[in-house]
Parts: structure tokens; C-alpha cells; sequence
């Protein structure tokens, strides 16, 4: 990479695939607790023994690191929570099914070994405490170290919901990209769910999306509403201070302050490679991420399998281009309304008035045979409980 332009050119074709939408994923991850203890520091052995072969190599170096039953892949956090991703599908009602069977397996394994899933975006109790010893970690520790302790919760003691959609046909980017940005506010005040933080109430309906806005701003803030979304995140991340520089030593302490731009045009001694890139990358993560696919990862964790409410609307909005225009014009009261979400959730009339409106349309929307039958009827009901709680009228 010598050459800022070429830099842009390449995360702007990686980054953005264009195609009809047709594919849809999910990504679930829970925080994990002692069964006897939930608020005992979480016992890596007792982690390890529960996963088995599934257990990934951050976290065992000599694991085969096998696929769940369903296809799935379970991974680990830095705090130890543990993630099951999905294949991407088609098909909603297959990919619930795999995803709910696949979590289902990873929740007895845990129970076996005395190990339970969290049913909150934050750990309630503990805390931040990494349990993974890999220099990518360490290296982003040290660096958020610098601004915070967000840095720390966000790593250790954060779960979310996530959710990969199709980015679209090339004309139509613009115009997913900017509705799954006003949407934002609107789905993550209706599915707040991380309301403690070391045994007490932060006064936020989102503590998982505080420690997020504040861990790094530059890597971590909502995108723009852009006319060329490739474009504006090509800037943004060439823009990006780099948090890990991989050197042989394990010591991947990045130097403060340097961006990637700045590394192109010789702030280090070597030049960086397409594969420099593509790591710097995976260390940018706002609440939407470009990954050739839309990564949508602004929802708290779910208890049980409510995480099927808000992943089966995203997807069911997204599905039909006339939907997402719908879903550009209902959220305008919505945009950028992204700490009142966190904060204060469905007390934002606002963002109540916007919610009730979306979740209307995505019900009618999951009204077709590969929802799950009785889908938009626990939405309905869960948005409905969500407005009476805080008089909507």
C-alpha cells in the first residue's frame, strides 16, 4: 500500500458487495457465570472443560475447534463470552431454527460444567476482567486503557445481538446503509436491555451502548448519512488510529496516535500490506460495519429467544427495497438520536412515536411462510408492553 487513493479504493471494494439481498445471518453472544455464583470471576478451566472441541484456538492453541451441530461457529470474547455465529441463509425460519438449536447445545454444554448464559448486554455484577491472553487483546487494552475504563467494559463484560444483512444492489447502498442508520436509535431503545453495572442502575437503558459510544469515538461512533457510503468509510478508516501493529515479539502495542493514512505515507518504517489493512479493519467497529455485507451490531443481548424479535424485523424490513424506503421515511424523527436511545429508550417520544410506526410495518412484513408462525405476534406484544411502560399514547 503506497498510496492513500489505492488504500480507499481497495476497503471500498472489499468492504461493499454488491447483489440483490438475498442471505441473512446472526451472531449471538452472551456474557458467562458461575451457576452458584454469578457474580464469582468467570473460571477460564471450567470455560474450557464446558466447550470441549468447540472451545476456539484464542482460547485453546491446540483446538480443533469444531463446528456446533448445526453448523454454527462458537467463538470467545475477551471477557469470555462466548458468540455462535451462524451460516448465512436464505431462509429466515431455517436460520432460527440452526442458530436456536446450536444455542440451545452451547447452554447444556455450560450447564454440565456449572456454567450459565447471561441473560443481559452487560454483565450485571463483575468486573472487566480478560481472560483471553492474545497480543490482539492486550494491545487494544493498553489502548483504550488511554481513554478510559469503557474500553475495558466493552471488551470483557459487553453481549449484543448482531445481525448481517445483504448490502444490496450498487444504486440501492446509499439508501440501506442510511435506513439501517436512522433505524439505530429506534431498535435499540426498543430492545435496551443493560441497565446495571457492578450491582447497581446506571441510569442508562443501554449501558452496553455507553461503554461503546465512549471506549474510542473515532472506531466506535455511528457512521454518517452519506450519498456514498463506500467512499465515506474508506475515509473514515484510513483516518483510523491504528490499536494493534503485529510484530513477531507477541507485543502488538501500537504507537498512539498514528493512523493508517499516516502509516502509508511513512509515520512507520515499513509500509503497510493489503493484509496490514484488512486487519486494521477488524479493529473498527461502529454500530453498522461494512464487512461485504451489512453488520448490524447495535442491540443489546436478548434473554432466551427474545433475540429472534429484533433480528426477525431487520431482516423482514430489508428484505424488499420498497421496505426500506418505507423504513427511510418513518425514522427521520429517529436520526441520530443515539445516546437519547441509549439513555432514556422509549421515554424519547420520538423515538416511541418512530418505534410504534416501524414495528407496525415489520409485523406486516413478517406476515409470509418462512417467519416463524408466531414471530410478529411476540413483537407486536413486546413492543406494546415496551409503549405501556413508558404511557405511550
Amino acid at each position: 500500500m503506497r498510496t492513500r487513493a489505492e488504500a480507499e479504493a481497495y476497503v471500498a471494494s472489499v468492504c461493499f458487495k454488491h447483489g440483490p439481498p438475498e442471505l441473512a445471518g446472526v451472531e449471538l453472544e452472551w456474557t458467562v457465570h458461575h451457576a452458584d455464583d454469578p457474580g464469582r470471576p468467570l473460571d477460564a478451566a471450567a470455560l474450557i472443560a464446558a466447550l470441549g472441541p468447540h472451545a476456539p484456538r484464542s482460547l485453546v492453541p491446540d483446538s480443533p475447534h469444531r463446528r456446533l451441530p448445526n453448523g454454527s461457529v462458537l467463538t470467545v470474547e475477551p471477557g469470555g463470552q462466548v458468540e455462535v455465529s451462524s451460516l448465512p441463509t436464505p431462509s429466515m425460519r431455517s436460520l432460527f431454527s440452526v442458530v436456536e438449536a446450536d444455542a440451545a447445545y452451547v447452554a447444556r454444554r455450560l450447564r454440565t460444567a456449572g456454567l450459565v448464559l447471561g441473560d443481559q448486554g452487560t454483565d450485571p455484577l463483575r468486573f472487566p476482567r480478560r481472560i483471553l491472553q492474545v497480543p490482539r487483546y492486550a494491545a487494544m487494552e493498553t489502548a483504550f486503557d488511554r481513554i478510559g475504563l469503557d474500553g475495558r467494559l466493552m471488551m470483557c463484560s459487553t453481549a449484543g445481538v448482531q445481525v448481517c444483512l445483504d448490502a444490496g444492489e450498487a444504486h440501492r447502498v446509499a439508501a440501506r446503509w442510511n435506513a439501517l442508520h436512522a433505524l439505530g436509535p429506534v431498535m435499540l431503545a426498543t430492545f435496551a436491555n443493560s441497565p446495571m453495572l457492578f450491582g447497581e442502575c446506571t441510569g442508562w437503558v443501554s449501558t452496553r451502548t455507553r461503554a461503546l459510544l465512549r471506549t474510542d469515538p473515532p472506531r466506535t461512533r455511528p457512521g454518517p448519512v452519506t450519498e456514498d457510503p463506500p467512499r465515506s468509510w474508506a475515509r473514515r478508516v484510513l483516518d483510523t488510529s491504528l490499536v494493534c501493529l503485529r510484530r513477531d515479539n507477541g507485543d502488538w502495542t501500537a504507537p498512539t496516535g498514528i493512523s493508517f493514512a499516516e502509516w502509508i505515507h511513512g509515520a512507520l518504517p515499513n509500509p503497510p500490506t493489503r493484509d496490514d489493512l484488512d486487519y486494521h479493519l477488524s479493529t473498527v467497529f461502529p454500530p453498522v460495519r461494512p464487512r461485504g455485507y451489512l453488520e448490524v451490531r447495535y442491540l443489546d443481548a436478548q434473554p432466551g429467544t427474545d433475540w429472534m424479535l429484533p433480528a426477525g424485523a431487520l431482516i423482514a424490513l430489508f428484505r424488499d427495497e420498497s421496505t426500506v424506503d418505507e423504513v427511510l421515511e418513518l425514522t427521520v424523527p429517529a436520526r441520530g438520536r443515539w445516546v437519547q436511545a441509549a439513555r432514556h429508550g422509549l421515554l424519547d417520544r420520538a423515538l416511541a412515536r418512530c418505534a410504534r410506526d416501524v414495528f407496525e410495518l415489520a409485523c406486516r412484513r413478517l406476515e409470509q411462510p418462512d417467519s416463524p408462525a408466531e414471530l410478529p405476534g411476540r413483537l407486536a406484544d413486546h413492543v406494546a408492553r415496551r409503549l405501556a411502560a413508558v404511557g405511550d399514547r
